[in-house]
């Protein structure tokens, strides 16, 4: 039975980049999204660096946080000692609550659109909390990859109500098939506890690129 996620959070109810804008404008005031994500148990940043850090063992990997938000994955790369992180959101609103320190650089950034960045720019690419309704589509994973040394990581997340709705798993089927990535690590994670909102966690290597 398929479970009503849509359901679960306003956000996943709104449809338009302008909704989502001044939804994030209303979330951040006095602190409120990150006051929410401590309520909520949102465990999704844990998770994925625990994850990753099995991987990614030089602590100077270059990484790209695609969807920062406030900087809560971020914090927690800090904590097992990656440093040399740059952060891109969506949201200017969100950009402005994430602490000093965290990133050597943050920009505001439509992660459904072509982006800057050259081939082969980072050797991990973290999107976490960003698959999800309303917000950015599966063709983004292309420019991930494009942005990604060969043999370099992509790290995410996928709320598991769009995963089929989206077409999240026939991309990572057809990934997988031409040889875009190698996917190391997939499974259900526990995303937002308190709001009983799960997530698909995916790790893949990204391989066979011309350099």
């Amino acid at each position: 039975m398929k479970k009503d996620v849509a359901n679960k959070l306003d956000i996943y109810k709104l449809k338009t980049p302008e909704e989502l804008l001044k939804y994030y404008q209303d979330w951040t005031n006095n602190n409120k999204y990150n006051k929410d994500m401590v309520d909520w148990n949102y465990t999704a940043p844990q998770e994925t660096v625990s994850v990753l850090k099995k991987y990614a063992l030089n602590k100077n990997s270059k990484i790209l946080d695609a969807g920062c938000g406030t900087g809560l994955v971020g914090i927690e790369l800090k904590k097992y000692g990656y440093s040399n992180i740059d952060g891109v959101d969506f949201s200017q609103n969100m950009l402005n609550l994430v602490p000093q320190g965290i990133y050597k650089k943050i920009e505001k950034v439509d992660l459904n659109k072509l982006l800057k960045f050259k081939n082969n720019t980072y050797d991990v690419v973290m999107c976490v909390g960003t698959f999800t309704y309303g917000h950015v589509m599966p063709k983004a994973l292309d420019e991930l990859i494009r942005i990604t040394k060969n043999k370099g990581l992509i790290c995410f997340t996928i709320n598991e109500g769009i995963y089929e709705e989206y077409g999240f798993d026939n991309k990572i089927k057809e990934l997988s098939s031409n040889k875009s990535w190698n996917v190391k690590e997939f499974f259900k994670s526990d995303y937002i506890t308190n709001k009983k909102v799960e997530a698909w966690l995916c790790l893949a290597k990204v391989i066979n690129k011309q350099v």
